[in-house]
């Protein structure tokens, strides 16, 4: 993935707001509300998302409310003569996966986990790990979700770096 530089500005964040509290408005509505002409709203999005700043504008789905109550981070320790690639296109096909990243430290990638209850949680893992590139697991569960993913505090602090 290439990297791309974005310099937001105050309209830019103002935007991408509005979006995350209202993913579904329209492009005349927001250029009502930013007091903008619709073109530039249209422009900024386009900018926005060719750029890879804006990713998306699909629904969150919530994996607690689909019956996937169980969330739990993962850190696996891989084989070196398999690779990150092979170990990926494996955790890819499990669709409790929701998430994979190669990392520092202790282990060699951590996941983002979900499953229906505890012993549905040990049915992933077994999943997981019974792929022979994968040495080791370490599980955590998480209890609770304090800070939801959120990027709006991240895109107003950008406008003033």
């Amino acid at each position: 993935m290439t990297e791309h530089t974005v310099q937001l500005d105050e309209l830019d964040a103002r935007l991408i707001a509005m979006l995350a509290a209202e993913p579904r408005i329209g492009v005349l509505e927001l250029s009502r509300r930013l007091g903008v002409a619709r073109g530039t709203v249209q422009a900024r999005l386009d900018k926005l998302t060719a750029r890879g700043a804006i990713k998306g504008f699909g629904p969150d789905v919530v994996p607690a409310a689909i019956g996937f109550g169980v969330m739990s981070f993962v850190t696996l320790e891989i084989s070196q003569r398999y690779g990150h690639d092979a170990v990926a296109d494996h955790l890819a096909e499990i669709p409790e996966v929701l998430e994979a990243h190669t990392i520092t430290g202790g282990g060699d990638i951590l996941c983002r986990i979900v499953a229906r209850s505890n012993a549905d949680l040990q049915r992933v893992i077994d999943k997981i790990v019974g792929y022979e590139g994968i040495r080791r697991a370490h599980t955590i569960i998480a209890l609770a979700e304090l800070i939801p993913y959120r990027t709006v505090p991240l895109a107003r602090a950008a406008t003033r770096i």
